[in-house]
């Protein structure tokens, strides 16, 4: 049989799984290629090899060229391309998953779709957030009132520990430069953690857009799954590194490397992985079979690459002669 042209992608099987991945990589100003598996970085400094499938996530910054065969790498590793604005404060693009099964994308559509099931994982979320603390009876209102006084107690904590002045939260896309540093800090913080935690759940084969605390956007589950670590993560990250007096200019770089060494310290990428799984109540192999099989509305599936065939029907004398079985 004739060779297929171009390289043969990764299978499932041969990549590394998401849980043991670093992270992020953010790069700017330089230019994206592909020698053998590896991305290669290259800008006025020289170039750099970068394994595709030990990152879980690419953050593409301005001035940055890609070519083709570095995006077909980076979706046969399931690495998320994320193509991010000046401050890395946008998310454009995520590549292939790594799931080979959906396993928990039907939990998750299972779950949201139904009143009290997506009212009990909202409580499961809430309960990782708030430990020791009974939240199994909570409404969404009593949850989120919770929620208001715990980041907010949260937040004057971390002021007062790093002597960093605090108003409020407040975040602008359209108008960075106005926000005072601390809450350019946080907008900075946040948006690796949503670029680590999106690059999980699209690893899993969850929707990014399916959540269950929020709702309504292409992002919702990333919020969701984020705001789980945010008080050991970005929120502490950026508070002492305000407090450190940097050069503004230098402060979303500094954020990106104290945010890559805080989620290598709680170990995000493997808790993220275990926390979905648990919350959508599926345990599945990170490298799981790859089947592949048909709905049926009594038996739930049946197998694929069968042709099934009514016995009550005579299909020698179904159609006329010359006519076709299915129109064109």
């Amino acid at each position: 049989m004739k060779r297929l042209p171009g390289q043969a992608p990764a299978s499932l099987p041969e990549l590394i799984r998401a849980q043991d991945r670093i992270s992020f990589l953010y790069v700017e100003r330089c230019s994206l290629s592909r020698e053998d598996n590896a991305i290669t970085v290259t800008d006025a400094r020289g170039t750099a090899h970068v394994p595709a499938t030990a990152i879980a996530s690419l953050l593409i910054g301005p001035g940055t060229s890609v070519t083709h065969q570095t995006m077909v790498l980076m979706a046969d590793s399931g690495t998320v391309a994320v193509w991010v604005g000046e401050r890395g404060v946008r998310y454009y693009a995520h590549g292939r998953s790594m799931a080979s099964q959906t396993s928990l994308l039907d939990a998750q559509a299972r779950l949201v779709s139904n009143r009290n099931e997506r009212l009990d994982v909202a409580r499961k979320m809430y309960g990782l957030r708030f430990p020791g603390e009974d939240v199994s009876r909570m409404t969404m209102q009593q949850l989120r009132g919770r929620e208001g006084v715990r980041v907010q107690r949260l937040y004057r904590y971390h002021a007062e520990r790093s002597g960093v002045s605090w108003g409020k939260r407040s975040y602008d896309r359209e108008s960075w430069d106005n926000a005072d540093p601390i809450n350019q800090a946080l907008s900075a913080a946040n948006s690796c953690l949503y670029g680590a935690t999106q690059a999980v759940i699209v690893s899993l084969g969850c929707s990014p857009g399916l959540g269950f605390v929020h709702t309504g956007h292409e992002k919702s589950l990333v919020y969701d799954i984020a705001d789980l670590y945010k008080a050991e993560t970005s929120i502490p990250v950026a508070f002492d590194l305000v407090a450190a007096g940097p050069d503004p200019d230098s402060l979303p770089a500094l954020v990106r490397k104290a945010m890559r060494e805080s989620m290598v310290e709680a170990k995000l990428m493997k808790r993220c992985i275990t926390d979905i799984k648990f919350l959508l109540g599926v345990d599945v192999a990170d490298d799981g079979p790859d089947v592949l099989y048909l709905w049926d509305d009594q038996e739930q599936t049946v197998a694929a690459g069968v042709v099934y065939l009514d016995p009550s029907t005579d299909y020698a004398t179904e159609f006329k002669e010359g006519e076709k079985p299915w129109s064109s």
